[in-house]
């Protein structure tokens, strides 16, 4: 395992291991918190990782008890100290939407790179630590792992994407009770309503992320032009309508069909073996 030639970090860690990359929150006396310099972190780390070939898989998880607390009281306080009362009450509601549109797009970074996420998600998911599980592709937690949205109770609406994505994910009808009630959703129930692809038996969270790097190391082998193509597809079709779909795809597969992988799949399946393909 190495370490990924990536922007330097202080907030977060990465590694990789062949072609799987893993990136860690690395505030767990904050239980991973998202700070303003974990905030920029991000969006620096997942643009190198979307840059560089050799990174087919991303696992993203926490370091310590807890995967991600939210938006750090730090943050609060300085996104409620925005409007002072000398300021110009214009231009200070201006530069607030400006900051809550720059967070949003820090998360649309980890959902547009084109390699698979997967997130391993132990211990506490709340708030805008949702946020950022719901922009991974495949999501994993234990029977213990705690997935809330907290924003109701105190007293504003989540506004960095779980209410646009997690409706797609669940469906409206639970969206609605997780945002309106605020209630703790736990693993087995996360994983009968889909909110998570697997809910893995024990609390050790260590376990969680050898099971979830497992399957990123399956999906690391596999023709990386054909995962990037169906990820760039099923994101596509999720935010157009069908017939907008179609013909993305076909448009993709206009370019890229006839590829190397295609005739390294054949091969590999007409000579029994497992195929090899180029970053």
């Amino acid at each position: 395992m190495s370490t990924l030639d990536a922007p330097a970090t202080t907030a977060l860690s990465v590694t990789r291991d062949g072609g799987v990359a893993t990136v860690r929150l690395e505030r767990p006396q904050a239980a991973n918190a998202l700070d303003r310099t974990l905030w920029h972190e991000l969006r620096e780390t997942f643009r190198a990782l979307d840059d560089d070939p050799a990174v087919r898989a991303v696992v993203l998880t926490g370091a310590g008890k807890h995967f991600c607390a939210g938006i750090d009281l730090s943050m609060l306080a300085e996104i409620q100290g925005m409007a002072p009362a000398s300021a110009d009450p214009g231009r200070a509601r201006e530069a607030l939407r400006r900051l809550i549109l720059d967070l949003q797009d820090v998360l649309t970074t980890v959902e547009r790179c084109r390699v698979p996420v997967l997130a391993a998600i132990q211990g506490a998911c709340v708030g805008a630590g949702l946020d950022l599980a719901v922009v991974c592709d495949l999501r994993y937690a234990t029977p213990r792992t705690k997935f809330s949205l907290k924003e109701v109770d105190m007293g504003l609406a989540a506004d960095v994407g779980v209410l646009q994505r997690l409706p797609r994910i669940v469906g409206e009808g639970r969206a609605r009770e997780m945002a309106y009630t605020c209630r703790d959703v736990r693993g087995e129930e996360a994983r009968a309503m889909g909110l998570v692809n697997d809910c893995v038996e024990g609390d050790d969270p260590e376990a969680l992320l050898a099971h979830v790097t497992e399957i990123a190391r399956g999906l690391a082998a596999k023709s990386p032009l054909a995962l990037r193509g169906t990820k760039h597809a099923i994101t596509y079709a999720r935010d157009h309508s069908i017939a907008d779909g179609l013909d993305q795809i076909a448009t993709w597969n206009a370019s890229a069909l006839i590829s190397d992988d295609l005739t390294e799949a054949v091969t590999a399946f007409t000579q029994g073996r497992a195929p090899h393909y180029a970053n």
